[in-house]
């Protein structure tokens, strides 16, 4: 199980990271671009970059129309470098596990006659769910996210909810880190337990994959 502490820190060495990388790009964009470019609120930018400059990492000039520029410092290029290191040595970690429980996830399905399924959550972990269900013969029949606005994830359609799945499906596999305990409850209970999987990295509750071999 991946803690909430351990998932927090994670996100916000994401955020540093791209923030680091943005400002080394173009250190003149606004604080207002830099909080749409990284999808964060505007106070969040301002509360991270003055992090920043009062660790060294950045370095703050004046720019035209009463504006400021930043630019890493020699330390911000080191701290770069090691939020890069740092955040894909996790992220590999995360990808091996998921990747071995959605495998048993998907075998047990197959093991119940489940041969189509809907993946729960607009993620990475979604990501690495559909490559799983490739490999193990399983059709996706779409992904459901209420709060995604896209259409389409990795190729597959995209759902507001479960009433609005047009095609029918066995059961529901769980890719959602931060309302994954409500999915897997209200999932549960619409359609069977039974019917629903969840790896374990999720800290949700035992996969149905070896809740069955014991």
């Amino acid at each position: 199980m991946i803690g909430g502490s351990e998932r927090q820190g994670m996100h916000e060495a994401r955020i540093m990271l791209d923030l680091l990388e943005s400002v080394e790009r173009d250190g003149g964009q606004t604080q207002r671009h830099l909080a749409s470019e990284l999808g964060v609120a505007l106070g969040l930018v301002n509360a991270y970059l003055k992090r920043c400059v009062k660790k060294g990492l950045l370095k703050v000039g004046e720019a035209p129309a009463r504006r400021y520029a930043y630019y890493l410092t020699p330390q911000g290029f080191a701290e770069k470098a090691r939020l890069t290191v740092e955040y894909f040595s996790f992220s590999f970690s995360i990808f091996r596990r998921a990747r071995a429980e959605y495998g048993d996830a998907f075998k047990t399905a197959s093991s119940r006659g489940f041969s189509r399924i809907v993946i729960a959550g607009v993620s990475d972990l979604a990501e690495i769910a559909t490559i799983c269900a490739l490999e193990c013969g399983t059709e996706v029949v779409g992904v459901v996210d209420g709060d995604s606005s896209q259409s389409k994830f990795v190729g597959f359609p995209v759902f507001a909810s479960f009433d609005e799945v047009n095609q029918p499906f066995d059961a529901v596999v769980i890719a959602a880190f931060h309302n994954g305990g409500d999915i897997l409850r209200a999932a549960s209970d619409r359609y069977g337990a039974e019917r629903v999987f969840a790896p374990a990295l999720l800290g949700l509750s035992e996969p149905a994959s070896r809740s069955e071999a014991s």
